[in-house]
């Protein structure tokens, strides 16, 4: 499988009549650094000095991005509430996860909520898994402030045997059940950990 191939041809997602609007709405955002990330259960940006034009195309195009799955967010004041409380399934795990130096995936990382709040835990290498452009483009418009080092695949747990990195620590969190293979998924998971490294199943 050429993933090479594939993610050009996915790259091209962002043309889409109900994408474009939003990716240009999003290349218009002033580059704007936060005076304060917080990654507690709101993932919250603070900035004092941003202008009130600023903040209103902040606040349009957050609306524009409906419906916001995974969160809570918090942008310059604007509050995203999401669809699922995320922050519930987090913290539940927050307490087993060492993630420090750790090269970790979240699989179905929809707009990456949980890869945000990872950061805290200083790992290596962060990358995100979901074949959504809406959800990406969601990510990219939190990370366009935070500017962290998180990788966003347009991809599926059905690439990651092909894919140029295997992990210490898998995310895969209420995505097996929409598998027509969960046999084959589980396999594609597990060979994708590095040695001695596991995976965290929610389903």
């Amino acid at each position: 499988m050429d993933l090479t191939k594939i993610r050009k041809e996915r790259e091209k997602w962002n043309e889409w009549k109900n994408i474009k609007p939003l990716r240009e709405h999003l290349a218009a955002l002033a580059e704007t650094l936060p005076t304060k990330v917080s990654f507690g259960d709101i993932v919250a940006l603070e900035d004092t000095i941003l202008g009130e034009a600023e903040k209103k195309k902040i606040d349009n195009l957050a609306w524009m991005l409906r419906p916001w799955r995974k969160g809570p967010f918090e942008v310059f004041g604007t509050f995203i509430d999401s669809e699922w409380q995320s922050q519930i399934k987090y913290n539940l795990l927050e307490p087993y996860l060492n993630l420090q130096d750790k090269c970790v995936a979240d699989i179905g990382c929809n707009n990456g909520y949980y890869l945000f709040r990872m950061l805290e835990q200083h790992p290596q290498k962060l990358v995100g898994f979901d074949p959504s452009i809406h959800y990406k483009t969601q990510f990219d418009f939190i990370n366009h402030f935070i500017k962290a080092p998180i990788e966003f695949e347009l991809l599926g747990i059905e690439h990651l045997p092909f894919y140029e990195n295997k992990f210490d620590v898998i995310f895969c969190l209420g995505v097996l059940y929409h598998r027509s293979d969960p046999i084959n998924a589980l396999k594609a998971l597990k060979n994708s950990l590095n040695k001695d490294g596991y995976l965290i199943l929610d389903t």
